[in-house]
């Protein structure tokens, strides 16, 4: 992984424009300078073009601020706009692929779903993974059961590469998480839902900072 390994994670904003209270633009502005790390854009229910030309625009602001912007699920929206990277699923295009036709430097961020997907994941060529939910969340509807601290310690020790915990994440239990093995935390809801996304960003990155 680019950008300094572990610490790309730190605080990780999942940008999802059918869920920012206000412009997703102006929120993501706000938390990047308050602390966010990296950005992945979520766009489930936008157009094709919708999702390229706001991928477009949120590139210009993550290269700005020298942070990485991160593609949900669409390898190809990925490499049309020249993300740094591609965050993908079971379900999704397969790790090696993304590998082969993204070359040594294109971040590959990885949701397994089974210890043996975990530990098979940094051979495929995968850079970070994404585990949880950690917490209950209502933001993904198929996210499924939170897992608890004590179970995603026990997920995370079966890896060595970093890992992201998702899932119900806010200020108030970010330090559990951090505390549970995680090296940073993903958030979407704490920060997109927030009457003050800058303020939201800042106090989870006080979290993490006291914890570490």
């Amino acid at each position: 992984m680019t950008y300094g390994a572990a610490s790309t994670i730190r605080l990780y904003l999942v940008l999802d424009p059918d869920h920012v209270r206000g412009d997703a633009l102006a929120t993501a502005r706000g938390a990047i300078e308050n602390g966010v790390s990296c950005v992945q854009l979520r766009c489930k229910t936008s157009t094709d073009r919708r999702f390229v030309t706001m991928s477009r625009a949120l590139l210009q602001l993550t290269r700005h601020h020298d942070i990485p912007l991160i593609i949900n699920d669409r390898l190809d929206i990925a490499l049309i706009v020249g993300a740094n990277g591609v965050h993908l699923g079971v379900d999704d295009v397969p790790v090696e692929d993304a590998r082969r036709v993204g070359g040594p430097d294109f971040i590959i961020g990885y949701s397994p779903e089974t210890d043996a997907q975990i530990i098979d994941a940094a051979g495929a060529g995968v850079s970070y993974l994404g585990i949880g939910p950690i917490f209950g969340t209502t933001t993904k509807a198929d996210a499924g059961p939170a897992l608890g601290p004590a179970e995603f310690s026990r997920r995370r020790a079966l890896t060595g590469l970093p890992v992201v915990a998702i899932g119900g994440i806010d200020g108030r239990n970010a330090g559990l998480a951090m505390a549970a093995g995680a090296d940073g935390v993903a958030v979407a809801s704490a920060i997109l839902g927030s009457n003050d996304p800058a303020g939201a960003a800042r106090s989870l990155s006080e979290a993490i900072q006291r914890q570490r």
